[in-house]
């Protein structure tokens, strides 16, 4: 077999990714200055980050990206970043009983911070238990990964923007990416800064209660912390009892942002340009938001009617109750079909009823195009019509019907890459779930289906929480190891839409 992939240059530009990456651990090193704890911690990180980057970089001094060198690259450095990320994580449980001293707990729940799943192993959360730099830096890589570390390299390194739009079709969520600008990088910078500036929004309203008291414990670092995971729709937070920590008013102002998060953000580009029509005519942020208003519909009339009653102190009571009952619907449906993986309520706890209108949205997902997890709402849209198409065509065999979305026909190499994603996506799901059940079972870890069934599709789909034991306040600790690195993998393959990584294993992808 004659090898086609120049893998030195793709490993040489995975190593100026991990070195640019040192400059994020800046961030947890001075909240570590400030609060006195970890700092050598964060010092050795940036110098062992640095020196591995440096050491790859030197693989290929020239490196020189093509379409398949770009496939690896992407799948190679979003790899890397989450075994850098998971450095401080095991340099900081040495010698401690933190339950991120073992290798793959860290690997674990670097992958989910960096892949924005939010899925935890962490065990106790508090920064009583971790220190406040541990917890930023397990913040931060959530809005790392966000937008995407691709679309970030691209903006800042011209290197990799010759390459640009191979790699961000690569690593960008959605069957298509929108170039806003004639280059590349620019529109990479666009992303970014639409991105940054509605988190420093966020941080910046949530500050502002706690200064005029209505959250008096969302103090700065809490403000932070939860800006650097809304946006990214991650969910992490150094609150064990999540945004249920906090005061009704907090909800309301995440509530939308959640929902922004799985928006396109190329719509708000456009906004900013005077053209705010662009939301009303596009078809799939009509279909988002038509999706989360029923959804939000549905699930706060069994809230308000107690069929699906949050239990406990944290759920509070809904029945009969117009303003709370709203507010948990809509705050669920938000987080979890926007893969954000937040909670208010511990819904583990409610009926089937309620579950099963939460599990429809972990499904469905954001849009193409946003920080959202899942399969995205155009997929579904071209899937319905497809199956439309093919129900016209068996009573019409000799029509032609094309596939139309907001008046433009859909390429048929666009329709085919969809139905083959969301093939993939769905075998994937179900051979996780078969795979965790039987692993549990050999393990002697009790596990019931729905819970399995949960955690397929919390990695898969980069959402985080499941059902049962993995409730928004439950944990993947006790999980063998055997199916914690099956789900490391899903949220890999997950984060980079399956095919980016999945080629990769294929004897055509290396082959002349």
């Amino acid at each position: 077999m004659s090898v086609r992939v120049d893998w030195r240059a793709s490993v040489s530009l995975t190593g100026t990714v991990c070195k640019y990456l040192a400059l994020a651990l800046l961030v947890p090193l001075i909240v570590a200055v400030v609060y006195q704890e970890d700092i050598l911690v964060f010092v050795a990180a940036i110098v062992i980050t640095v020196t591995i980057g440096y050491l790859l970089e030197r693989l290929d001094p020239n490196p020189d990206l093509k379409p398949r060198e770009a496939l690896l690259l992407v799948a190679l450095a979003w790899f890397a970043v989450a075994v850098i990320g998971a450095v401080p994580y095991l340099i900081a449980g040495y010698g401690t009983e933190s339950t991120l001293r073992h290798p793959v707990n860290a690997l674990f729940e670097s992958m989910s911070g960096f892949t924005t799943t939010g899925a935890t192993v962490l065990g106790e959360i508090s920064t009583d238990r971790h220190s406040h730099a541990i917890m930023m830096w397990r913040q931060l890589t959530q809005w790392l990964g966000g937008m995407g570390i691709i679309v970030l390299m691209i903006a800042i390194l011209p290197e990799l923007a010759v390459n640009g739009a191979q790699l961000i079709r690569t690593e960008a969520p959605g069957p298509e990416f929108q170039k806003l600008t004639p280059k590349i990088a620019e529109t990479a910078r666009i992303l970014w800064l639409v991105y940054f500036g509605f988190t420093i929004v966020l941080i910046g309203l949530l500050y502002g209660l706690h200064l005029v008291g209505l959250a008096p414990n969302m103090h700065f670092y809490n403000a932070v912390a939860h800006g650097f995971t809304t946006l990214p729709t991650g969910g992490f937070s150094p609150e064990a009892n999540s945004i249920a920590a906090f005061a009704a008013v907090v909800q309301w102002v995440i509530i939308p942002f959640m929902v922004i998060a799985g928006t396109n953000f190329a719509l708000f580009w456009y906004v900013l340009h005077g053209e705010p029509r662009r939301f009303i005519q596009n078809t799939e942020f009509r279909a988002y938001a038509g999706a989360i208003a029923a959804l939000i519909g549905v699930l706060g009339a069994l809230l308000y009617s107690g069929a699906a009653p949050p239990l406990g102190q944290l759920g509070g009571t809904t029945e009969g109750t117009t303003e709370p009952a709203l507010r948990q619907a809509a705050f669920q449906i938000s987080s979890l079909m926007n893969s954000t993986g937040f909670a208010t309520s511990d819904f583990a706890e409610w009926d089937t009823s309620g579950q099963i209108v939460l599990l429809f949205a972990m499904f469905i997902g954001g849009s193409a195009g946003s920080t959202g997890g899942g399969i995205k709402v155009i997929r579904w849209l071209v899937v319905w019509k497809v199956a439309r198409r093919e129900l016209f065509t068996a009573a019409h065999p000799e029509g032609v019907k094309p596939i139309r979305l907001g008046g433009y026909v859909v390429d048929e190499d666009v329709i085919r890459g969809v139905l083959g994603f969301t093939l993939l996506y769905l075998l994937l799901f179900v051979f996780a779930t078969v795979f965790i059940v039987l692993d549990a079972a050999r393990a002697g870890y009790s596990i019931s289906i729905l819970e399995a069934i949960s955690a397929s599709i919390a990695t898969i789909g980069n959402i985080g929480p499941g059902f049962g034991t993995l409730g928004p306040f439950g944990s993947y600790l006790e999980f063998p190891t055997s199916s914690k690195l099956l789900m490391i993998f899903l949220m890999w393959v997950g984060r980079l839409e399956i095919i980016p990584v999945l080629v990769l294993f294929t004897g055509a992808f290396w082959k002349r």
